[in-house]
């Protein structure tokens, strides 16, 4: 994989609560440098990189419901909805994951197709089909017959992607995980793998294994070879 192939995998990513204004605008230059696929950016910060990115193939993308999941779904839903008003191509939302290891599935449902329903019937950004959602699990945190349990609720609900993590939970992204989900999915849907992605051989094993996107702060250094600064996410 060269490097500008993996670069369009990448959702290149600042959601720790320190980001500053100043952060933004270098993740923005750097993912139009680079070619990301996209920057992945606290809810109050689409704006912001919506118009830095402007004209630029680079998508924004944000977080519905994080890092918890925990959220009513009319919040996730209104969330949803400001966050493509202030110009998001992408919406990552959080799983109720107390709700599914409850086994409220049909409420986990409803949730997702909330956000789902909103995204999808939104005008879509210029040069794109549509609003795209992706659906974190959480992986860390369930067991392998959650994940698939909820791998076919996000299927069910017409998502677009399957995520691995939120990167605030424990864990992260793993072959293994990236392999069920993508054994659950199929082609239908795509895999994200987020999470404490370091190093080029892991994001690769990880693209191997089934994803075709990753979510890392550590975007550039994958790219070129840069010596990675300590990050969780």
């Amino acid at each position: 994989m060269t490097p500008r192939e993996l670069a369009r995998l990448i959702d290149h990513t600042a959601l720790k609560p320190d980001t500053t204004d100043a952060r933004i605008r270098a993740l923005c230059d750097e993912a139009r440098r680079y070619g990301f696929a996209a920057v992945c950016v606290n809810p109050c910060y689409v704006p912001l990189a919506a118009d830095l990115l402007r004209d630029s193939s680079v998508a924004v993308c944000t977080v519905i419901g994080f890092p918890l999941g925990a959220n009513r779904t009319a919040t996730k839903a209104a969330e949803a909805a400001q966050a493509i008003q202030d110009g998001a191509a992408e919406l990552d939302m959080v799983l109720n994951i107390g709700l599914l290891k409850s086994g409220r599935l049909q409420e986990v449902l409803e949730d997702i197709r909330a956000v789902v329903s909103i995204a999808h019937q939104a005008p879509p950004p210029a040069g794109r089909e549509r609003v795209l959602v992706k659906v974190i699990l959480e992986t860390a945190l369930l067991t392998d017959a959650e994940k698939e349990t909820a791998c076919r609720l996000a299927l069910e609900a017409e998502a677009d992607f399957v995520k691995t993590s939120t990167g605030f939970a424990g864990g992260g992204a793993t072959v293994s995980d990236v392999k069920l989900m993508r054994r659950v999915v199929g082609s239908r849907m795509g895999v994200k793998a987020a999470g404490g992605i370091r190093t080029r051989a892991q994001a690769e094993a990880l693209v191997a294994a089934g994803a075709n996107r990753l979510g890392t702060s550590a975007g550039v250094a994958l790219v070129t070879g840069e010596a990675i600064a300590s990050e969780r996410y």
